[in-house]
C-alpha cells in the first residue's frame, strides 16, 4: 500500500480527534492485515472512489464511542444510542473527508460514500483482496483503531 494513501488519514484523524475532542492522540505501531476485519463494537465504515479505491474503517469499544460523543457535545453519553451513532459516523466523515482532500492534492482524487456503522462486536468484514494498514490511536477517551484499505486505479 502506497504510505500516499495512508498519511492522509494518520494527519486527518490527530487533528479532527484533537480538535473535536480536545484531547490528546498518540499512535501505536502501525501493521498490515490480510484477513477479513473482525468487527469491534462500533465500527465506522465509508467507502472510497476514484483514483484510490477501497474502504476506510474506524473501530472502537462503546465505551470510547460514548466517551467521544461526550466530548464533543458537552453532553454526558450513557448510552449508545441514534444520536451517538450518528455522531461516530459523521466524525468519521469529516476525517475521511479531510484525507481525501489530501489524496486529491497527491494526485489520487476520490470521493467518499456516506458512512455505515455496524454495532456489535463480531462481524466479518470482508475488503476483498485489498490489503488493510492498521493504525492504532490512543486517547485519554479510549482507543480507536483507524484500518486503511485502499488501491490505486487508473
Amino acid at each position: 500500500m502506497k504510505a500516499e494513501f495512508v498519511n492522509p488519514f494518520v494527519m486527518s484523524a490527530f487533528q479532527v480527534l484533537q480538535t473535536e475532542t480536545r484531547t490528546a492522540v498518540t499512535q501505536g505501531s502501525v501493521s498490515l492485515a490480510e484477513s477479513p476485519l473482525v468487527s469491534d463494537e462500533v465500527t465506522v465504515l465509508i467507502g472510497v472512489v476514484g483514483r484510490a479505491q477501497g474502504l476506510v474503517l474506524y473501530g472502537m469499544s462503546e465505551a470510547t464511542a460514548r466517551a467521544i460523543v461526550s466530548a464533543m457535545t458537552g453532553e454526558e453519553m450513557t448510552v449508545f444510542d441514534g444520536m451517538a451513532e450518528s455522531a461516530v459516523a459523521e466524525l468519521g466523515n469529516v476525517i475521511t473527508g479531510l484525507a481525501s482532500g489530501e489524496l486529491e492534492r497527491a494526485g489520487y482524487p476520490c470521493k467518499i460514500a456516506p458512512p455505515s456503522v455496524v454495532v456489535g462486536k463480531g462481524t466479518s468484514i470482508s475488503t476483498l483482496s485489498i490489503k488493510r494498514l492498521v493504525i492504532p490511536l490512543e486517547t485519554k477517551l479510549g482507543a480507536i483503531t483507524v484500518h486503511v484499505a485502499l488501491r490505486e486505479t487508473y
